[in-house]
């Protein structure tokens, strides 16, 4: 069994989520559970475990259109609201195993 909410979850329709920004590759939308007061989650629709698995040279194109979205995202926000953080995690940090990036604004509002 894998630990996939991204695959599982979302790309397959059963949570129901907020898209901000969306390629035929990559969807942004608005954290389930946000941490932040402001807290967007960016992911490839292909399944990636992580930012160090990626291996084929295909890959590199999905990770480049994958920073492309962080990148418009990012703007977004600071212009809203005057700043982002951007965040992956990686080993142990990374709860869903799939390749995802955090972009948030504001104070945290939970743990």
């Amino acid at each position: 069994m894998t630990n996939d909410f991204y695959c599982d979850e979302v790309l397959s329709g059963k949570v129901d989520v907020t898209k901000i920004y969306e390629t035929d590759n990559v969807l942004a939308y608005y954290h389930t559970r946000p941490f932040y007061e402001v807290h967007i989650v960016v992911i490839p629709k292909k399944h990636i475990n992580s930012l160090i698995s990626l291996m084929d040279d295909k890959d590199h194109e999905l990770l480049i259109e994958l920073m492309e979205v962080v990148s418009q995202v990012s703007k977004k926000i600071i212009g809203e609201y005057g700043a982002s953080r951007i965040v992956t995690n990686l080993g142990e940090y990374q709860e869903s195993k799939h390749l995802h990036w955090h972009v948030a604004y504001g104070k945290k509002i939970r743990e």
